[in-house]
């Protein structure tokens, strides 16, 4: 079975509209937060040697550098989204007709939701990275394309707040709430004043146009 990442956009969103769990909203996630980074790219490809850009030569290099790590990283994230959550389904599925199957299923269930808290938090915090990489490439980027780095704002945007969903629901069922609070204090630092650093960095490029 070819991985999500190597299939076609139409495939990819057949297989989203139809009644398989996977892929979901965490792959989508990913994927918006690996469009944002990959725009991020585009705008420093079309600026890096641009005489009329020349000042921020090596800064855009730099940044073009950072935002292509952050894309393979965000792209991995779409098929460890989609292994988690076939591991918790698979926990579901386990046998609970005596008291030890019954404890066995619900250390795995409960086991697994950590993991699936982890991963779209993982995605959370990459996606706030390709938004404070976009808000450079809007702030310095090529004229010319500055409105690709406005979208690559929102759709870091929108990966960051569609993985925290995805934080929320499986902290919701996790029994260690240490563990859990843990978790959410950590969302929450990620998500303090995105939607205004956001808003800013939209409202600039629209400015520009």
């Amino acid at each position: 079975m070819s991985e999500i990442k190597d299939k076609s956009i139409q495939i990819f969103l057949d297989e989203l509209a139809s009644k398989s769990a996977t892929p979901g909203g965490g792959s989508v996630s990913a994927l918006m937060g690996a469009q944002s980074a990959a725009l991020t790219s585009m705008v420093c490809n079309l600026t890096i040697g641009k005489p009329k850009y020349a000042e921020v030569e090596t800064e855009m290099q730099a940044l073009l550098q950072k935002s292509e790590a952050l894309r393979a990283k965000l792209t991995g994230l779409i098929k460890a989204d989609v292994d988690v959550f076939n591991r918790l389904m698979a926990a579901y599925g386990l046998p609970k007709e005596t008291d030890e199957e019954k404890m066995a299923r619900t250390e795995a269930i409960q086991t697994v939701l950590k993991a699936a808290t982890e991963v779209p938090l993982d995605c959370a915090r990459a996606c706030a990275e390709a938004i404070e990489l976009s808000r450079c490439a809007a702030n310095k980027g090529n004229l010319g394309v500055i409105s690709d780095a406005g979208a690559a704002v929102l759709a870091g945007y929108s990966g960051l707040k569609s993985a925290a969903l995805n934080v929320y629901i499986n902290t919701g069922s996790l029994k260690d709430r240490q563990f859990a609070e843990t978790k959410l204090a950590e969302l929450e630092t990620i998500l303090k004043d995105v939607d205004t650093v956001v808003e800013d960095v939209y409202q600039s490029v629209k400015t520009k146009l």
